[in-house]
């Protein structure tokens, strides 16, 4: 079944307007990181595996025959085997920002996707056509979730549901915290805030947001297998304010002896990731959007 032509995207109304993330993201530096790490992404991605599947797992509570499926911000198409399997009825749609990734995807073994290269901002599909969204750490590389929000609003059908995860802004503290130490500079991105995402999504005219949170620790030897890490999955500094250049080496000895200030009893370098789980339905017709709710929880790995 072909995706039906996109009627345009939808915008936040006068006043509605908010801006969850700051307005230094530069899309062209996320494009380009994310098409550099599609070889070697399903070689680096722990944390991604880790998140995505707790995401699905989340899945098994939901009851819809959903029609069409969205896996927004799809990458190399890892969840796209088990969303066929746990709604095989339904037509799926991987889409993602950079083409190279998607290759990667449309190759991916369990699954038979209709592949959509496109910005989460501006989605190539139709008002009310599609039953779930489903998006693992995607949306903190949106400059905009106000606009995000909204088309995801328009290209949902009641009574669909978008489920996501994204980084929240206790992520990478201990990094942060380092470059800190070592200069003035935009070295990690900020992340959004729970009680903000909540906020927007409602604003943005979905329903009955529950938000809650899981900490995460994961434990790297050294820094240079962390950073390999990063730029194995793409997950580059996006800032258009960052320094362009090479980190020379006296930065980063200064930045390895910052770090390891943090190591824990085993000498391992910590790294705290706060994980922010959220669900959200299309809003009945008719009726008024709730308020937020709010659960709250920690794990660590």
């Amino acid at each position: 079944m072909p995706v039906p032509p996109t009627s345009g995207p939808a915008t936040p109304g006068p006043g509605n307007s908010i801006r969850l993330l700051p307005s230094g993201i530069d899309p062209h530096k996320v494009k380009r990181s994310f098409a550099r790490a599609a070889g070697s992404f399903d070689d680096a991605d722990f944390l991604q595996t880790e998140v995505r599947n707790r995401l699905l797992d989340r899945l098994k509570w939901l009851r819809l025959e959903p029609q069409r499926v969205l896996d927004l911000g799809a990458g190399t198409g890892k969840a796209l085997p088990a969303l066929t399997a746990h709604f095989p009825a339904a037509e799926l749609i991987a889409l993602d920002l950079t083409e190279d990734m998607l290759r990667v995807a449309a190759r991916r073994e369990g699954a038979s996707p209709l592949v959509v290269c496109g910005n989460a901002s501006r989605l190539p599909l139709a008002d009310a056509s599609v039953d779930v969204v489903f998006s693992s750490l995607m949306i903190h590389w949106c400059t905009s979730l106000d606009s995000l929000f909204a088309e995801v609003r328009r290209v949902l059908r009641y009574p669909g549901v978008f489920s996501f995860a994204t980084l929240g802004p206790g992520s990478f503290r201990e990094l942060r915290e380092a470059w800190q130490a070592v200069d003035d500079g935009a070295h990690v991105m900020h992340f959004p805030e729970m009680a903000a995402l909540g906020t927007g999504l409602l604003q943005a005219g979905l329903a009955e947001p529950v938000v809650d949170v899981e900490t995460l620790t994961i434990c790297y030897p050294d820094l240079r297998q962390l950073t390999g890490d990063l730029r194995g999955t793409g997950t580059t500094n996006p800032n258009s304010s960052r320094n362009q250049g090479l980190t020379g080496r006296r930065t980063w000895e200064r930045l390895e002896a910052a770090y390891g200030k943090q190591r824990d009893a085993n000498g391992a370098l910590p790294v705290t990731l706060e994980i922010v789980f959220g669900s959200v339905w299309a809003k009945p017709p008719g009726r008024k959007v709730s308020q937020l709710r709010d659960e709250k929880s920690s794990r660590s790995i």
